[in-house]
């Protein structure tokens, strides 16, 4: 019979790996700044400034004494992290660079003729110049290059990356393959340099093996997630197929690997998924989860996967920034809102002026807007409020919706 763990314990366990039931209050060095993303796996980076941007709410909602500086100071002069494209663009934890030296090396044939596909002109002639001319220049923007190209500019009515101007885009692919690494970023644009003078030989020099690749994959992932779906284990680093994953699974049972059955959110159907074999032991050593209200990131890890968040928190989510603005159920960008270990509710509020703005507030079905829950959340964009460096906390009229 296999071991049946409680939707609570599913919960705390996964919010563990994450981070989210450490001392939200401790003091954060930037070495334990480093050692919380190393632990998380990825911080998923987006343009998006409603608030402030994912990385920093991310990683905020975990410990209210982060610093922006420190994790600049990780990535710009440390050279502890790196960011590159995980499911989406990311900060990563430099010493995993050979995993992704070795995905650039995968990818590199499948990713130039995708792109040779969808590009309506030749770029390849461009990636010698342009690595040229960052080699004896330095990094680079890539409006710097379009500048060189005459100034041209994206054609009107453009839809995507497609458009792109040459340099542009081999700057891009060459990034995507790691012949480029992002050195730093000015205002939100990526600066692009050699990998070799962004990195450190120890991990730009050392290779892995297919092998060795497919089990790190899948190893760290479970050590992030506590317990997986093959399907799971490979969407973590998108690196991966299911495929893969699956038959790793199948040769590890019965040696590292255990399967067992995760209870769904009220009282929903189980789940069988892969744990490794200690996950009794793991399950004793829970902690509690720090019982204030926190906002997360839309880009969250603990909301990333939609179907594990409904499974595990019964609780729904999308965002919808390119959802039309008549069709929208909540609104442009809409946080949720952790209570505990449950998932009660989201809410929609920016910067405006000098003031962090609430402009909407839901609470799940079953969740109340006592006195007291009503104090916790205040509290909360209270922390927000001081963190982005805003002078009051505004309420629009009719900002508590009606959910029934």
């Amino acid at each position: 019979m296999l071991l049946q763990i409680s939707n609570s314990q599913a919960r705390r366990l996964f919010m563990s790996r994450q981070g989210l039931c450490d001392n939200p209050t401790s003091k954060q060095s930037r070495g334990a700044l480093l050692e919380l993303i190393e632990r998380m796996g990825f911080v998923q980076v987006d343009s998006i400034n409603t608030v402030e941007r994912a990385h920093h709410m991310i990683l905020f909602s975990r410990n209210q004494t982060y610093r922006k500086e420190n994790l600049n100071g990780l990535l710009e002069q440390d050279r502890a992290l790196f960011e590159h494209w995980t499911h989406d663009a990311s900060v990563i934890p430099t010493r995993f660079f050979p995993y992704w030296r070795h995905r650039f090396e995968r990818n590199e044939a499948a990713l130039l003729e995708r792109w040779r596909k969808w590009r309506r002109e030749g770029f390849e002639e461009s990636f010698a110049s342009v690595l040229e001319h960052i080699r004896a220049e330095g990094a680079v923007l890539s409006r710097d290059l379009l500048a060189l190209e005459g100034g041209s500019k994206k054609p009107k009515g453009s839809q995507g990356w497609w458009d792109w101007h040459p340099s542009k885009t081999a700057l891009e692919f060459l990034w995507r393959t790691g012949a480029l690494s992002v050195d730093r970023r000015e205002g939100f644009q990526k600066v692009y340099d050699l990998t070799e003078r962004v990195l450190p030989p120890s991990v730009t020099e050392k290779r892995v093996m297919d092998v060795d690749f497919l089990d790190w994959s899948c190893r760290s992932a479970l050590d992030r997630l506590g317990f997986a779906t093959a399907g799971e284990l490979a969407a973590f680093w998108d690196g991966i197929s299911p495929a893969e994953a699956k038959a790793w699974c199948q040769r590890q049972l019965g040696k590292d690997l255990v399967e067992v059955e995760v209870a769904g959110a009220n009282g929903s159907s189980s789940r069988r998924v892969f744990a490794y074999g200690d996950i009794e032991q793991q399950l004793e050593q829970l902690p509690s989860t720090p019982g204030r209200v926190r906002v997360l990131s839309p880009f969250d890890p603990l909301i990333r996967d939609r179907k594990r968040t409904e499974r595990l928190f019964d609780y729904h989510y999308r965002i919808e920034v390119f959802v039309p603005e008549a069709k929208r159920q909540y609104g442009y960008y809409v946080f949720p809102l952790l209570e505990g270990e449950k998932l009660i509710g989201r809410i929609d509020m920016k910067r405006q002026e000098q003031a962090l703005v609430v402009k909407g507030l839901w609470l799940e079905p079953k969740v109340k807007y006592s006195a007291g829950r009503q104090r916790a959340i205040e509290a909360e964009l209270e922390r927000i409020r001081r963190f982005v460096g805003q002078d009051g906390l505004l309420f629009e009229k009719g900002y508590l919706k009606d959910t029934s």
